[in-house]
């Protein structure tokens, strides 16, 4: 974990704490990165829930309550699905806020008009969500890195 993880953490933590806002998170391609950079905050039991790491199609639609016919017409790598991620999160957890991400961190697994580094991203809180798609690059290991810290930073913006 890098100390500028960390820090954004940190800063999520603080803003959440400000706003007596509670954080869960539905993580696909980041597989807990997310959980783990704000778990890494001491005291982040007071504004961190849950996470929710829905790898396969099937976790999505059991745990979240993403709708089996979404992933079909749009692909788990979508806005649509990322946008249901965090709404499922937040259906199925007590926290006021939610993060999702689902997308393609490779070497392997690009499709037409999802290169490697495709990302989609998902906040959630009460009848607003917002998503975002992006492609990032690098290494699996790069892409994930900056797919946690987008998410942060974006969950910084979403609730100020």
């Amino acid at each position: 974990m890098t100390n500028d993880l960390i820090d954004l953490a940190t800063k999520v933590g603080m803003a959440l704490q400000a706003r007596r806002l509670v954080l869960a998170t539905a993580e696909s391609c980041t597989g807990g990165g997310v959980s783990q950079a704000v778990t890494e905050i001491a005291g982040s039991t007071g504004w961190f829930e849950c996470g929710f790491v829905t790898y396969s199609n099937a976790s999505k639609t059991e745990l979240l309550e993403v709708p089996a016919a979404l992933i079909a017409q749009f692909g788990s790598v979508s806005e649509e699905v990322a946008g249901a991620m965090a709404e499922g999160a937040l259906a199925n957890s007590n926290a006021d806020v939610a993060l999702s991400t689902t997308g393609i961190a490779g070497p392997t697994g690009a499709v037409p008009g999802k290169p490697v580094g495709t990302v989609c991203f998902g906040w959630a809180r009460g009848d607003t969500t917002y998503t975002e798609r992006l492609v990032f690059q690098g290494d699996r290991a790069a892409v994930r890195e900056q797919t946690v810290a987008h998410a942060l930073r974006g969950l910084l913006r979403f609730i100020e």
